[in-house]
């Protein structure tokens, strides 16, 4: 038998009940993460269940904990009660950990945005701040966002204190600060609005450029994915992008991924859209073999960044308000599937590193008139699903009852969940 179809046949089972994380390392990918709300943490035991749940995300990422006006407020006094939230968390479970953010021009305190500077000292104030922060956490970054959006989106550096010091001297500078701290965490640049691979993206280019021509280290561009439904590039674009970089030897991943509707509530079609864009999304990492993981930037729309930015958008992420999975989840889920097995599927599609099947394009559907799904337990007898796992939908062949005390809640046509 060849080894393809032997590792089809050994995964196929598998990944009928499979969480995202498990797929995408069965797909070939390092993780599925997704950011965590520290104030949460302690507050949202549901929230909490799905964040521990390293089969759903084997990666997490502090929302605002590591910024610089977390870690140190003032000069030289350093504070690591809220990035070590989720650090622990991380440790707890065994997850793998990225870590945000060391130097950005925004929520950076006054002390250092509005004071004037000479090189030497905002030198030593950087170097100082990388070497505390990433100190703390040393041993335990899989990789670290060194140097956050310093691009605007017309392709002009972002006028920041570092840029009027340094110039973009200031790249190298936090670089090589990073990697003399931390000689082994993956050292990355950050930015949003990359995926449409205009001037900002060719900018971000020439940065990558820039810290290799000073001898720094750079090992990876975040590509953040902060994008809009119906307006996502497709599939081949977002891996065009991706391959930009990676043609610099640099390794790439999705790092802060939302899908928002610009309007709510959102359609049928709005929703169908949202879902094929998450997995156009997905499947460009896929398809990239520079593209190391995705990670959505918190999960569920009750904690998103997107209401509170963008007025009237929102619900862009893979689980809704009450905690369960959307179709967005299904769609993104399946093109793992697709790609862990080589499978072939009329309603998948991935280039895989595991296989070389390519099939059509996932589409969710869009009416409203699909066949229905269960409402309830269905009747006692064979497998039970747990807590959280799939138990119905549209074409759904697997345990439809669930493990008491839990009962099986349709969240859409084709994804219903024991809650």
């Amino acid at each position: 038998m060849h080894t393809k179809a032997i590792l089809t046949a050994l995964l196929a089972p598998a990944v009928v009940s499979a969480q995202l994380h498990d797929l995408a390392v069965r797909a070939g990918l390092k993780y599925f993460g997704t950011a965590v709300r520290e104030g949460s943490t302690s507050s949202d035991a549901a929230y909490m269940a799905i964040i521990n749940n390293k089969s759903e995300f084997g990666s997490v990422v502090p929302e605002n904990g590591q910024k610089w006006e977390s870690t140190e407020p003032s000069r030289g006094s350093f504070s690591y009660t809220q990035g070590d939230i989720t650090a622990n968390i991380a440790k707890k479970n065994g997850q793998s950990l990225r870590c945000h953010t060391l130097v950005w021009h925004s929520q950076l305190p006054s002390w250092v945005s509005s004071a004037t500077w000479t090189r030497a000292n905002l030198q030593a104030v950087i170097e100082t701040h990388v070497t505390n922060v990433m100190g703390h956490y040393l041993g335990q970054c899989y990789a670290w966002d060194v140097l956050n959006e310093a691009v605007n989106d017309d392709g002009a550096w972002r006028d920041s204190v570092f840029l009027r010091t340094f110039g973009t001297d200031y790249f190298a500078i936090a670089f090589a600060a990073a990697k003399k701290a931390d000689p082994v965490s993956k050292l990355y640049y950050n930015d949003y609005n990359l995926e449409y691979n205009g001037a900002k993206t060719s900018k971000a280019f020439e940065l990558v450029q820039i810290v290799q021509a000073a001898g720094a280290p750079i090992n990876g561009v975040g590509f953040q994915a902060h994008l809009i439904v119906g307006g996502t590039p497709s599939r081949s674009s977002l891996a065009t992008a991706l391959r930009r970089f990676t043609a610099l030897g640099v390794e790439v991943a999705y790092t802060e991924l939302d899908i928002r509707h610009s309007s709510l509530p959102a359609s049928a079609a709005a929703l169908a859209t949202q879902g094929n864009d998450f997995a156009n999304v997905v499947g460009s990492c896929l398809d990239v073999a520079g593209c190391v993981g995705v990670t959505v930037w918190s999960y569920t729309d009750k904690y998103s960044w997107v209401p509170e930015t963008f007025s009237g958008a929102g619900d862009a992420l893979l689980y809704d308000k009450n905690l369960a999975k959307k179709a967005a989840w299904t769609s993104v889920s399946s093109v793992l599937a697709a790609a862990a097995t080589g499978a072939p599927a009329t309603t998948l599609s991935t280039s895989t590193r595991v296989a070389t099947t390519t099939a059509a394009p996932v589409q969710v559907p869009t009416s409203t008139t699909a066949a229905p799904v269960p409402t309830t337990t269905a009747p006692s007898g064979g497998a039970e699903a747990a807590h959280w796992a799939q138990c119905g939908g549209n074409g759904w062949a697997g345990a439809t009852k669930c493990q008491s005390p839990w009962t099986c809640k349709v969240s859409n046509a084709w994804y219903s969940q024991c809650l």
